[in-house]
């Protein structure tokens, strides 16, 4: 992994907008609940806050609007800057890069096709849509997370960014299994594992761009 400089550039200041994007969804997630009066997070989904039948729709959407364009920069500014200055291995990088196209399909994908009504069954071609739209960023999630876990265990200057990446994974995992596990009303409960795996790592990302991937610090 190649050092880079100990002044700081502007990309990699831009690595902050993964922990506001953090911030930002965090917000929305504890706070619109009080907009939508009969929302039950134990047993409600979060996209249900989002719906655009949902009451916390509004407050949702103030909330989320620096996640919706964070999520984005930070993960393609560290694409930049790990391909330009050939971070790690191959395989780590494209890792990076398919967990960037990830957060492009999720921001482009979830704005097309909201859910139509808030925690009801899924019947129009958009609610199909948002479906599909989220089985592509798990897979993506999930596939980008794969290899750069095993990137980071070959690769000791971002082991800990590999251990960070299970973590994700193992978030994920919990959620995708636990939906299915765990009764209807503690659905929403696991289904946060999910949601908060892949905006935390992005957020990791951030903090490992802000500091320029400095391999003197293990990073």
């Amino acid at each position: 992994m190649n050092k880079t400089t100990s002044k700081k550039k502007l990309i990699n200041f831009l690595g902050l907008t993964g922990v506001i994007a953090l911030v930002s969804y965090t917000a929305a997630v504890v706070f619109s609940p009080r907009a939508y009066p009969d929302y039950n997070w134990l047993s409600q989904a979060v996209s249900d806050l989002s719906a655009e039948s949902a009451p916390s729709r509004i407050l949702w959407n103030r909330l989320a609007a620096p996640y919706g364009v964070c999520s984005v920069v930070c993960p393609t500014c560290v694409s930049v800057f790990v391909s330009e200055n050939k971070v790690s291995t191959k395989l780590f990088r494209l890792g990076v890069y398919l967990f960037t196209v990830m957060t492009w399909i999720s921001a482009i994908g979830y704005a097309m096709f909201p859910l139509a009504d808030s925690g009801k069954e899924i019947a129009s071609f958009g609610e199909v849509m948002h479906i599909a739209v989220t089985a592509a960023v798990v897979l993506l999630s999930i596939v980008s997370l794969v290899l750069i876990i095993i990137s980071g265990f070959k690769k000791s200057g971002i082991k800990v960014l590999g251990i960070c990446a299970l973590i994700a994974l193992l978030m994920m995992l919990v959620g995708a299994v636990g939906q299915r596990a765990v009764p209807p009303e503690y659905f929403g409960v696991v289904e946060r594992f999910s949601v908060f795996a892949a905006v935390g790592f992005n957020a990791v990302l951030g903090i490992y761009l802000f500091s320029g991937f400095n391999s003197k610090r293990g990073v």
